[in-house]
């Protein structure tokens, strides 16, 4: 695979073995993100069981995706240790060990630490490396890949909540937990498909290989050799992508989703039950946001692919937040079941637009070489909002038994979020990139849209170039072969993540 400058030979396939990897990923997405929103369907039962309010048992989700986020350098750093492969592996065990042990559980301490912590570790050791796995796989297709692989999200999602209340209804949950945990098993299979994709190995010094330097390589990850050509230097994970501009507005919009994104969806069957929906309807509700999730996320992935339209792709995500907070907003009164049909329908297709465009933004922020550890800050970030945000709006409810309150307050900061990334990238960014830039920001401090565009100088025929994929952290050491310019010129890439 091309390593560094514009590539002229070959890539990444965009095909090929990747449509396995991008099938992998689909369900490891379907887990990640429809797993802790379906476990809400056992949420009365268990505060019958053990006697607990809403906000208390709205832990097991929040901590669940808490973990899912919070441990994401922790998993960006065994990925450039191990590899993807086994570190979806083991993953695939934790998730489904936590949710069979969860099924045993006495208390909600016991709950919090098995389906929460386990179960959420496991889930996230299973989410990054899929992702970067899908982008070595990926570049003139990969807004496409990203939508099809986001859209596992409501294909589980809607498969998942009224699964969970069959098993609830058979079973109670103890029997639903353990029979969840079993499914959960799928993620191994998922891991066992995440193969490199081909090109060279990496080189060896006179010193021999440096630890971990087959595993890193079985990720599909290059390793950078030191400049004396001795032991090989990793950088496991590269915080200096936190000064990067781009990155910065990418994250502080990340917060302010995270803060509201996920309550209508978590609080939405309880809601309808309370206003006197059947639990059978009521679980379906989720279903329908899955329905209509599931057509916009490829669909939108696709349209951002565009020529036209892949140059803008932040403001295009922009324009999904405003939609998702402004439904929020529109329907914070919604009582009857047909009221609550159009918010899942309205709900369902914004949200699927901030699925399939989410990670294409970072990508297309920081480039493919820092991605690996720009998305592990930015999940750390997002747990936090995730920490505040459900349980936060769990205890509003049981404060003040009133629904309307929490869609005003999630609606307002999705919606913040999207105009702050819009006037961000129009004003802060824009004007930093017409003012002279320094030679030293080339490669990833750069404007959201146009930060492809500025790495690679031939452009592919239909989108932006990217970096040449993780693969460019490859350096070589003095001695090894002819310099590149572009690398000289890059001083930036010479401290990426692994």
């Amino acid at each position: 695979m091309g390593t560094r400058g514009p590539r002229r030979g070959p890539g990444p396939p965009d095909g090929g073995w990747g449509w396995a990897v991008l099938g992998a990923c689909f369900v490891v997405t379907g887990f990640a993100y429809g797993f802790p929103k379906a476990v809400s369907v056992f949420f009365r039962a268990l505060m019958r069981d053990f006697g607990a309010g809403y906000s208390d048992t709205a832990w097991v989700s929040s901590i669940m995706l808490a973990m899912l986020y919070g441990t994401g350098p922790v998993s960006s750093i065994l990925v450039t240790r191990f590899g993807c492969r086994p570190v979806m592996l083991v993953g695939g065990l934790l998730a489904s060990a936590g949710m069979v042990l969860a099924s045993f559980a006495t208390r909600l301490l016991e709950l919090y630490l098995t389906a929460g912590v386990l179960t959420g570790l496991g889930l996230a050791l299973n989410f990054q490396p899929s992702l970067i796995m899908l982008g070595l796989y990926f570049e003139r297709r990969r807004p496409l890949a990203n939508g099809l692989a986001a859209a596992g999200s409501p294909v589980f999602l809607s498969a998942l909540s009224p699964l969970g209340q069959q098993l609830l209804e058979h079973f109670g949950w103890r029997g639903g937990f353990l029979l969840l945990g079993g499914l959960l098993l799928h993620c191994c299979a998922c891991g066992a498909v995440m193969r490199p994709p081909p090109g060279p190995r990496p080189r060896r010094n006179s010193a021999g290989d440096a630890p971990g330097e087959a595993e890193a390589d079985s990720a599909g990850l290059r390793l950078r050799e030191a400049p004396s050509g001795g032991r090989t230097r990793r950088r496991l994970l590269d915080v200096t992508v936190c000064t990067d501009r781009a990155f910065a507005v990418y994250a502080v919009t990340k917060f302010l989703m995270a803060l509201g994104l996920f309550v209508p969806a978590i609080l939405l069957v309880n809601y309808a039950k309370d206003a006197g929906v059947p639990d059978s309807e009521a679980a379906f509700l989720l279903s329908i946001v899955g329905f209509v999730d599931i057509v916009a996320r490829p669909a939108c992935g696709a349209l951002a692919g565009l020529a036209r339209l892949r140059p803008h792709v932040a403001y295009l995500f922009s324009l999904a937040l405003m939609a998702n907070g402004l439904t929020d907003l529109s329907s914070a009164r919604a009582r009857t079941y047909g009221a609550l049909v159009s918010f899942c329908v309205a709900f369902g297709l914004s949200y699927g637009m901030v699925g399939a465009l989410q990670f294409e933004v970072l990508m297309a922020a920081v480039g493919a070489a820092r991605f690996p550890s720009a998305l592990g800050l930015v999940l750390l970030l997002e747990a936090v909002a995730v920490l505040i945000g459900p349980p936060s709006a769990g205890r509003l409810v049981d404060a003040l038994k009133n629904y309307e309150i929490i869609f005003y307050l999630a609606g307002s900061e999705v919606a913040l979020a999207g105009v702050f990334m819009a006037v961000a990238t129009k004003c802060c960014l824009r004007r930093s990139q017409d003012a002279t830039p320094s030679p030293g920001t080339k490669g990833g401090a750069s404007d959201t849209e146009d930060a492809e565009a500025e790495v690679d100088s031939e452009p592919l025929p239909t989108s932006a170039e990217e970096p040449g994929g993780l693969e460019a952290l490859a350096v070589p050491s003095p001695g090894t072969g002819p310099s590149e310019p572009e690398m000289e010129a890059e001083p930036g890439l010479d401290s990426a993540s692994v």
